[in-house]
């Protein structure tokens, strides 16, 4: 490092820090970002299968929709910076994007190493200087002010302003192991309960013969105590351990919050949300026409995936060589009842190197909104992951870390021209 000191230290080198220190260099400010791994937005490089689904084009009102625990929080946020300047910034870069269903957006290449690589390049051209393998130790605050921060090396950098970018909890080994929130608790700050969230259900019964079963067009529906309380359309994945797969991962928040809290948590498949259950019943009759030879085995078989056709038969007790003919009406019913209702107890989750991203972090009462920073410290402001806030799937994410990151780094160099 040619100095020491410098107006702006962002801790962590993902896509919020990056931003940040881009956004703070821009409006000429002396910006060094320490990323304690051997390269920046490492979770960044993975994210979304290698793909990297940068953000979501839906409105506003619409995009607010999918952000917990408190979407208005990032008004100011969100109007500083949104979907359309991410991709503006990332096609100077020359990174082309598409925009895929749901309103996903996605690099053109499908490669998440070119948006990294992109926003690494624009922080870098603004005038940020970016290490790699500087973890960053403790914050040196005086007089709730901050005053740098030390290294493992035990050398020390000094600045007025500091931005946590340090991500969450999720995928450990791309460097996010929660220090920002330990920085922050060391400072006196509150962290509200870390879960893992946009990940797998672990289920009762569990089908390991049905690992990687897609299913497609399906209604999953997640109960808490008996009681229905959300519900997604779309696919939904069996694994080893139980299912996974986009409608379970817009679930799992709701589901791992209930199932902590000690609450009874199914999740139930409708693998026919397109048919009623009298249209069912009528089709079943019909198929029942097509002869003695006609057996529940080949009734399963046109109505199911096949791996999922001895599951059926062993739950509703019904031999596979029987004719459909013979079928009574509470066999059935109760076939009817299975394909409307593929029921599955929640007995836990998968954890921290599963999880896509960190749900609970630093109190957003404890952050002002309109500057992302420290209600507590002097020069401390926060970025992405690390506050309180996570989106579902679909972009959401990211664009949050996007926009926190751009309103801290604006308002941390403001403050340091002020001053």
């Amino acid at each position: 490092m040619q100095q020491k000191s410098y107006d702006l230290i962002v801790i962590g080198a993902g896509p919020a820090g990056l931003i940040a220190a881009g956004r703070a260099a821009m409006l000429g400010a002396k910006v060094i970002v320490l990323e304690k791994m051997e390269k920046p937005a490492r979770k960044l490089r993975i994210t979304g299968k290698g793909r990297c689904n940068i953000t979501n084009m839906r409105p506003f009102n619409e995009f607010i929709q999918e952000i917990t625990p408190n979407p208005r929080f990032l008004n100011k946020a969100f109007g500083a910076l949104f979907n359309k300047q991410i991709i503006e910034i990332l096609h100077e870069m020359g990174v082309e994007t598409v925009t895929e269903r749901g309103q996903r957006v996605f690099p053109a290449s499908g490669k998440a190493w070119d948006v990294a690589d992109g926003l690494v390049k624009w922080a870098k051209n603004n005038g940020a200087e970016i290490y790699n393998h500087c973890p960053v130790t403790n914050i040196i605050e005086e007089n709730k002010t901050v005053k740098g921060v030390k290294l493992e090396d035990n050398s020390e950098i000094i600045a007025p302003y500091i931005i946590i970018a340090t991500g969450g909890k999720s995928y450990p080994a791309t460097g996010s192991t929660g220090d920002g929130y330990r920085f922050a608790k060391q400072l006196g700050h509150t962290i509200v309960e870390l879960r893992p969230s946009l990940t797998g259900i672990e289920t009762h019964p569990s089908f390991p013969q049905l690992n990687k079963l897609n299913l497609r067009n399906v209604n999953a529906s997640l109960y808490i105590d008996g009681r229905k309380v959300d519900e997604e359309f779309g696919e939904v994945e069996f694994t080893d351990y139980g299912v996974d797969g986009p409608c379970i991962l817009r679930l799992s928040l709701k589901a791992i919050d209930a199932f902590r809290a000690g609450n009874k948590v199914h999740i139930s498949i409708d693998l026919k949300p397109a048919l009623s259950n009298d249209k069912l019943f009528n089709r079943i009759e019909r198929d029942a026409t097509k002869g003695k030879s006609y057996t529940v085995n080949m009734l399963l078989r046109d109505l199911l995936p096949s791996q999922l056709v001895s599951v059926f038969l062993r739950h509703l007790k019904l031999s596979s060589l029987k004719s459909a003919a013979e079928l009574t009406n509470d066999e059935r019913n109760s076939l009817i009842n299975m394909l409307k209702g593929f029921n599955l107890n929640m007995r836990g989750h998968r954890d921290w190197n599963e999880a896509i991203i960190t749900a609970g972090g630093i109190s957003l009462n404890e952050i002002d909104s309109k500057t992302m920073a420290s209600k507590l410290i002097d020069g401390l402001y926060f970025a992405g992951e690390v506050i309180d806030l996570s989106g579902n799937t679909g972009g959401y994410n990211l664009q949050i870390a996007f926009s926190t990151g751009w309103l801290a780094g604006q308002s941390a160099a403001e403050k340091f021209k002020e001053r």
